[in-house]
């Protein structure tokens, strides 16, 4: 099975089960551990995914991301999760916070474990853009999402491929607006 049978397998599942997910922690185990296992990142190994990863710019405040992605003992992505009903629309705040503690990584994912919008810094180094520059509905899958998606598998992760693709997009979508 290939990766985009995959994942619509996996959407097929969301679909099927998610009215039977009633909080933040069960979207987690049953639609967002799988979407990271299906990255190609295992989620039991706790030197390639770390659960509750500690954030804090002051220490001792508690400060925790959902999950990083470690590659050489260092958070390459911080995702922040949230119930599958929430708006993410009122969350990437908290990531950003996140974001800036987690001065290695390079993408943050604010996830309801249907929608997934990925940030990065291409505005200022080291600080979370406010938009996300790539978006993915797991319920509305797209052909070219779910290829700009494989870049961020374990197999193909490159963070200058990645950021050269996001900064792409987001002067292409500039040039479209204007």
């Amino acid at each position: 099975m290939d990766f985009k049978d995959k994942l619509k397998q996996l959407a097929e599942r969301i679909e099927n089960f998610k009215e039977k997910i009633l909080t933040e922690e069960a979207t987690k185990n049953a639609f967002i551990m799988p979407f990271i296992q299906l990255l190609g990142y295992d989620v039991f190994n706790p030197c390639e995914v770390v659960p509750e990863w500690n954030c804090d710019i002051v220490k001792d405040k508690g400060e925790k991301i959902d999950y990083a992605i470690m590659q050489n003992d260092k958070p390459i992505m911080v995702i922040e999760c949230k119930h599958w009903k929430q708006n993410l629309d009122n969350h990437s705040n908290q990531l950003q916070r996140y974001f800036v503690s987690a001065i290695d990584a390079k993408f943050g994912i604010l996830t309801n474990g249907i929608v997934y919008r990925i940030y990065t810094d291409l505005e200022n180094t080291n600080i979370m853009d406010s938009t996300p520059f790539f978006e993915l509905d797991l319920l509305n899958l797209k052909d070219d999402a779910i290829e700009d998606l494989k870049k961020f598998s374990k197999e193909q992760f490159n963070v200058e491929n990645i950021k050269a693709t996001a900064s792409e997009t987001k002067y292409l979508s500039l040039f479209k607006i204007t």
